[in-house]
């Protein structure tokens, strides 16, 4: 199968930096105008406008300055925002805790809904009975998005949801959703350790993975 060249295999990037060649296979160059006038006319609405600025000022005033959680903070206050959510895993509960107290002595509110609400066993809902060895809980996104649309969160933050949980988190979430922990059990919840050692430690083990597909 010949492989499909995207922005993925650039090496100049000359979308930024402007004193470059680009690609044959470039989506700038090759960008429909309808296209771009499309994200114009999402951009200039409302509220994706005051977005998108808010996102340029935090990146701006924070650049290799700010924390995650900083920035988070300084991002809400900037569009207005009082009460966030907190959508955790179980398994990361101290660290929601500790997100909740810092949120709270910074002057928000915050309402938190955990994975496991509902306390439902996973082959309730036509899970697998082997998936219940690690765990009978399921996880609850759907849920989760629920109870805080409900508690009128103005802006969600992911704490370690599992993979396709997080998507459908995302999805039924009224509010704006950003993500402060991506769950990783092996590397300590920071997943992008596999990609910097993908050369060395992990070398064997993404090429076996590769190789299935």
């Amino acid at each position: 199968m010949e492989k499909e060249l995207s922005c993925v295999d650039c090496g100049t990037q000359n979308c930024k930096y402007k004193d470059r060649t680009y690609p044959e296979f470039c989506q700038t160059t090759g960008l429909d105008e309808a296209d771009w006038q499309w994200a114009v006319e999402r951009y200039n609405e409302a509220d994706n406008h005051r977005v998108m600025v808010a996102s340029a000022e935090v990146e701006y005033e924070g650049y290799c300055r700010l924390t995650r959680v900083e920035e988070i903070m300084t991002f809400a206050r900037k569009m207005g925002y009082r009460r966030i959510g907190i959508a955790n895993c179980i398994g990361l509960q101290n660290e929601a805790r500790i997100f909740a107290r810092i949120l709270r002595d910074n002057g928000f509110d915050v309402f938190s809904v955990i994975c496991k609400v509902g306390g439902k066993a996973k082959s309730s809902m036509g899970i697998p009975k082997a998936c219940e060895s690690i765990g009978a809980a399921m996880c609850n996104p759907v849920l989760q998005a629920r109870l805080l649309n409900q508690a009128g969160t103005q802006l969600n933050v992911v704490i370690g949801l599992c993979v396709g949980h997080d998507s459908l988190f995302y999805k039924y979430s009224d509010a704006y959703v950003t993500t402060l922990v991506t769950k990783d059990r092996v590397t300590g919840h920071n997943p992008a350790a596999v990609l910097y050692t993908s050369n060395s430690y992990y070398r064997n083990k993404l090429k076996k993975d590769i190789n299935k597909e």
